[in-house]
């Protein structure tokens, strides 16, 4: 498995698996806990993710971007344990025409929850593995480790 196109933070977080879950399940939370601060809030009042299939759309901005939108179809759900999405650039949105043609998709956020002593162990994983357009794919990564590392730091303080 090629792990150049996968970015990795993982963080113990004192509170239950089922209680971070929840607020990764809400995508009218996700501001709460952006270490990337691209999210601007999702268009609407987003359901609670209930499951694989689930599609919910956020407004985000991009210094280099400008303001634009993502469908984010759900890809991983196994409540207390798994929740992952995976953002295309809604179809309807200024930086779709801006991208002409170029597949903008093939990347997910995913989290692993996992109980430990002290609390849960969050692993969030960012990986570009399925981009299939080049020129897409120039664009990545869009979120370093550090942004990573810092959207976990604000998930502890969102779930406290």
């Amino acid at each position: 498995m090629d792990t150049s196109k996968k970015v990795k933070a993982s963080k113990v977080i004192n509170a239950p698996a089922e209680d971070i879950f929840a607020l990764l399940a809400d995508p009218n939370r996700h501001t709460e806990f952006d270490g990337a601060d691209m999210l601007r809030g999702p268009e609407g009042d987003a359901a609670p993710i209930g499951g694989i299939g689930q599609t919910f759309t956020m407004n985000m901005y991009a210094p280099d971007l400008g303001e634009y939108r993502m469908i984010n179809t759900v890809v991983a759900f196994l409540p207390g344990a798994r929740i992952g999405w995976g953002p295309r650039v809604d179809p309807t949105c200024s930086l779709a025409e801006q991208l002409g043609d170029m597949d903008a998709g093939g990347h997910t956020y995913t989290y692993d929850l996992k109980p430990v002593d002290g609390g849960t162990e969050v692993t969030q994983t960012y990986e570009w593995m399925s981009v299939k357009d080049p020129n897409f794919e120039a664009f990545f990564p869009r979120v370093s480790q550090e942004q990573l590392a810092a959207t976990l730091d604000n998930l502890e303080a969102a779930v406290s």
